[in-house]
């Protein structure tokens, strides 16, 4: 195996008012006195109830005129909230993650070299300026935070690797080389000091000394693996274009990925020399797979399908789940038990499950919301997270 050289670093490589509702919108008429006077005022002259008479169109008018406050179009959803960001439109969120430590302490990455941060919890975000990850010459595109305890980690495109060890109160740049195989997508903070880190092109690594040296998880690319698998019977092998889709880790240290064009999958884990790639047993593309609660596979297929494995760990045999998806794509799941889990996709989708994944009922209410949703991202029972594009975020309220 060829090895990599990083700036101090070896990586060998692998790769009163009355109201009505109309619309959804509730419209509301305040009703003004026509007189004012006491109960127990006398008669009055002609010329005082003109007066008085004439004043109530010009209250009316003037009460027009006020502008009226500013409301959402979309109705409340059922148990998310949505949070409005200080970004840009057409930002895309990838990540969010908070301190173990300090739930109410925050930080949400996206495209467009966008790192927020939030110190109640997540009902507020601001902007937050990295000067290590500020270049001119880069538009960053952060694709992924973990932190484990104080310590946390950022990765993104083009290559770069944060580090902090107070909780994110500052950060340092850690020196990569430009010999990397592929772009990272994908870090996990796994102890003290000590991460993994995942590539598009398959490529594994481990550090235990705060990222100055990286050692190899896996001996060689997802490529390499497949040009000495494609005569097994691997179909859409041939069309590989050497990058992964998605990735996906399960809390044991296993992984799915799901190859760029969605024809197989590949699976790893800890301890293995390769990726092992599996025959999709659908017949559309995958859109993207990942873990449940209970250690099963989840996988859905371009065109909104979603499939969940037979029994728990990695197989190939998988069944359809009915969903009520209005035929737009379901990009991502995830769960907050055994039991409860959402699912998120295209122009809105929103379903939720209450019985580990078997029915799936759609939230309406966010057939309003003008985005796709991406990702869904429970960091603990009570605290959950839907992020999409044009900065759309909601918050679980459960």
């Amino acid at each position: 195996m060829a090895s990599i050289q990083l700036a101090h670093i070896h990586l060998r490589s692998s790769s009163g008012a009355a109201c009505v509702r109309k619309a959804n919108r509730r419209h509301c008429r305040r009703l003004l006195p026509v007189a004012s006077l006491p109960a127990d005022s006398g008669p009055r002259t002609r010329r005082e109830f003109i007066a008085e008479t004439a004043s109530v169109p010009l209250a009316l008018a003037a009460l027009a005129a006020a502008p009226a406050p500013a409301k959402s179009d979309e109705p409340a959803l059922s148990e998310w909230e949505r949070v409005f960001l200080p970004i840009d439109p057409g930002v895309v969120l990838l990540d969010i993650a908070f301190v173990p430590d300090d739930m109410n302490h925050g930080f949400l990455l996206g495209t467009r070299q966008t790192i927020m941060e939030t110190k109640d919890g997540g009902n507020t975000w601001f902007p937050r300026s990295i000067p290590s990850a500020e270049d001119e010459d880069f538009n960053y595109r952060f694709n992924s935070i973990s932190f484990k305890g104080k310590e946390g980690w950022i990765v993104g495109k083009p290559a770069i690797l944060l580090y902090t060890s107070d909780a994110g109160e500052s950060w340092e740049r850690i020196p990569l080389s430009d010999q990397l195989p592929g772009d990272m997508v994908y870090i996990k903070a796994t102890g003290e000091k000590s991460a993994e880190m995942v590539t598009d092109e398959g490529a594994i690594y481990v550090t235990s000394n705060r990222g100055y040296n990286w050692k190899a998880a896996v001996q060689e690319t997802v490529s390499a693996t497949l040009n000495r698998t494609v005569s097994s019977g691997i179909s859409g092998a041939s069309y590989y274009t050497g990058t992964f889709n998605t990735v996906n880790r399960s809390p044991d240290g296993k992984y799915v990925a799901v190859s760029s064009r969605g024809n197989f999958y590949l699976t790893w884990e800890p301890g293995q020399p390769f990726w092992q790639p599996h025959n999709r047993a659908v017949a559309r593309r995958i859109q993207n797979m990942g873990w449940r609660a209970d250690g099963g596979l989840w996988l859905l297929v371009r065109g909104g399908g979603l499939y969940l494995s037979k029994g728990t760990g990695i197989t190939e045999e998988f069944e359809e789940i009915p969903v009520q998806s209005r035929g737009f794509g379901i990009l991502d799941v995830g769960y907050r038990s055994k039991e409860e889990a959402w699912a998120a996709g295209g122009s809105g989708i929103l379903l939720r499950t209450t019985n580990g994944g078997k029915s799936w009922t759609r939230d309406k209410a966010a057939d309003n919301i003008a985005a796709n949703l991406y990702s869904v991202k429970f960091l603990t029972d009570d605290k959950g997270f839907v992020l999409g594009n044009d900065g759309v975020l909601l918050r679980y309220l459960g």
